[in-house]
């Protein structure tokens, strides 16, 4: 299977978004790629031409962590971006791992409880993938988990995939681009999950725009953020929202809507919930 993490692309990308003159080199003349050459990169980064692209090939597995600081300086990557470069550069862990079938992903009792005590937030828990392993009541009348087959309750098939994903979300393209790019984290943890590679062949098949997307090599965490949401029922909400690493499960995020108090969007989450609760 073709590792997801694939550090050449990811490189690539990099090199091409940064113009010769805003590192110091000549930026006339006819150049093959945009943005730099290889040979640009391994000068700036101070190693030898053949060894960064035996790097950019994924033959660079012994590469130190100062070959790593160096390249990301000069392709100005912030601390996500650095993040993924050094799980991909350096995946063999991640292959050893592989050779096992993943473990199904199962939410301890306590993370449970906690998400039905929170009651006046909508609120889930990301997986793997992004898959939803679990929600509240009022993240279920919000995004209705409950409605979806196991298989559909993921965020980038809800995004990409749900006929009425563009009008939950009006501004789309940046909810798109933002789960791309954290879907990208997890192929970069986990190059070579079967799970992930089907669900990208999936997505890349049925979407023009996240194939455009993907091919993009965006990385970005999701620590914290807003969205804004036209619910069929409750009409517009505006969401800021905080990601929470589960302590004892990294790959487990639990995800919390926080309305501002007093605020429109509070007293109809409020609504909503006593809405939900009375339908069912």
């Amino acid at each position: 299977m073709n590792e997801l993490g694939d550090i050449g692309d990811f490189l690539r990308s990099r090199r091409a978004r940064i113009r010769p003159e805003e590192v110091g080199l000549p930026g006339h003349g006819r150049r093959r790629v945009p943005g730099l050459r290889r040979e640009e990169v391994a000068q700036l980064a101070g190693v030898s031409v053949d060894y960064y692209i035996r790097l950019e090939q994924g033959r660079g597995t012994s590469v130190s962590d100062a070959v790593l600081d160096a390249v990301a300086r000069v392709l100005r990557l912030d601390d996500t971006e650095q993040t993924y470069l050094r799980s991909v550069a350096r995946p063999a862990g991640t292959r050893r791992k592989a050779a096992a079938r993943p473990a199904p992903q199962r939410v301890r009792p306590g993370l449970r409880l906690l998400l039905d005590t929170i009651d006046k937030a909508p609120a889930f828990v990301l997986g793997r993938r992004m898959d939803v392993l679990a929600w509240n009541a009022l993240g279920d009348a919000v995004l209705g988990f409950s409605a979806l087959s196991p298989k559909d309750r993921n965020m980038p098939r809800q995004v990409f995939l749900a006929p009425a994903a563009r009008d939950l979300y009006p501004e789309w393209p940046a909810v798109a681009a933002e789960t791309v790019a954290f879907l990208r984290l997890d192929a970069g943890a986990h190059p070579q999950d079967p799970q992930l590679a089907s669900l990208v062949g999936e997505l890349s098949l049925a979407s023009a725009d996240f194939r455009r997307l993907w091919a993009d090599h965006q990385v970005r965490e999701k620590s914290y953020g807003a969205k804004r949401m036209v619910h069929p029922v409750a009409g517009e909400l505006a969401l800021p929202y905080e990601t929470l690493t589960v302590t004892g499960e990294p790959d487990q995020k639990l995800v919390v809507y926080t309305p501002e108090p007093g605020s429109v969007t509070e007293e109809r989450l409020r609504m909503l919930g006593s809405w939900a609760a009375t339908s069912h």
